[in-house]
């Protein structure tokens, strides 16, 4: 996926973790995202996806990229989660996924903010990341080295494309613009 540094050995821009390419590990990663709807907020998840943390030796060498699969959403209702899948939300079948790369990874404090390219129904924005590094764990499930990040962001679904909503009289909120993303991600370093 990235063309950046892979499979480099020594030290890297986060301490304790071996430069390479971690491959995401989807049993043990989950990306979710939280949108107002009417009186409370829905909460919903994707099952399909795909990436990798490409750790540098400097901050400057290193990446992240991911792949989502659309047709995965999980909202806990099905009824819904079709809805989302047509032309008034995802539009799987012209636009099957969503993809992030990574332009600028920058410390902020103990933390990080990762800036990169979010694209939504063929509309790329550019996204910041607040990121938290969880650790390193040098053995891993299988002797590989593993790392984990939490990571949040906003984004405004109209700017995509996805602008569907239903008209309703007073201050109610069908359904809101602001869609909250969070990430929990694990990644295993490839060999």
């Amino acid at each position: 996926m990235s063309e950046a540094v892979s499979n480099v050995t020594g030290q890297s821009a986060l301490p304790e973790v071996t430069a390479g390419t971690y491959v995401i590990d989807p049993v043990h990663s989950w990306v979710g995202f939280s949108v107002r709807h009417l009186m409370s907020r829905v909460r919903g998840r994707f099952t399909e996806f795909a990436g990798e943390i490409v750790v540098g030796e400097t901050t400057e060498t290193s990446s992240v990229t991911a792949t989502i699969e659309l047709s995965s959403v999980d909202t806990g209702n099905e009824m819904r989660d079709n809805h989302l899948r047509t032309k008034d939300f995802f539009d799987i079948d012209e636009t099957p996924r969503m993809t992030f790369s990574s332009t600028t990874i920058r410390a902020d404090g103990d933390s990080w903010v990762l800036i990169g390219d979010l694209t939504i129904r063929d509309v790329t924005k550019a996204v910041e990341l607040q990121l938290e590094f969880l650790g390193v764990d040098p053995t891993g499930l299988q002797g590989e080295q593993r790392i984990g990040f939490d990571a949040k962001t906003s984004i405004t679904r109209g700017e995509f494309g996805v602008s569907f909503g239903l008209p309703i009289e007073g201050s109610k909120i069908v359904i809101g613009d602001k869609v909250d993303i969070h990430l929990e991600i694990e990644a295993a370093l490839s060999e």
